[in-house]
């Protein structure tokens, strides 16, 4: 008489408590990282520049347009109007070009950097368009020219920073010291 053993045949193996016991975990574990990479690759930190190289031998060039800015008195006054989304801009010094760019940047986040082009409305006034709407605190880079790619090019500029929640209002000024800084 043979004698039956019931452990050995209870059907496939995706039918057993043992593997669902065993398997779960992995499952589990696998779904998690799926998640946690998905999360990680959407909000990468853009705040690292993808060619630091050609970023840092501009550095010197970038000098000369603060020390050229300073030489010809430059000073603007920006003023945001955030409900329409109008930046107003008024520019005094030895040089007004036809156009200026007014470069936004985000402390962290790429995605939020906006790039305004101001056209003259008269003897040094400006005006342009945001792109999007803006809050918290931003870098502010101004330069004369027509596009964001003048950037390396444009024989001077300005920069500052500006909190939208304190102002809505900045000047932008080079000083010695600001240059010197540099």
């Amino acid at each position: 008489m043979a004698i039956q053993d019931s452990t050995l045949d209870q059907g496939p193996w995706y039918r057993q408590g043992w593997a669902w016991f065993l398997l779960t975990p992995l499952i589990v574990i696998v779904l998690v990282m799926a998640a946690y990479i998905s999360v990680a690759v959407k909000l990468s930190d853009d705040v690292v520049i993808d060619n630091y190289y050609r970023e840092g031998r501009m550095y010197n060039e970038r000098l000369e347009q603060d020390h050229r800015a300073t030489a010809l008195a430059m000073r603007a006054e920006l003023d945001f109007d955030l409900e329409t989304g109008e930046v107003f801009l008024q520019l005094s010094g030895d040089e007004l070009p036809e156009s200026l760019v007014l470069v936004l940047q985000h402390p962290t986040e790429a995605d939020l950097d906006q790039t305004v082009i101001l056209a003259a409305t008269g003897q040094g006034n400006y005006r342009g368009d945001l792109n999007l709407g803006v809050n918290f605190s931003r870098y502010l880079l101004l330069f004369p020219g027509a596009s964001a790619s003048e950037r390396g090019t444009a024989p001077w500029r300005l920069k500052d920073k500006i909190d939208f929640q304190a102002s809505h209002a900045v000047t932008l000024q080079a000083t010695e010291k600001q240059a010197a800084d540099q």
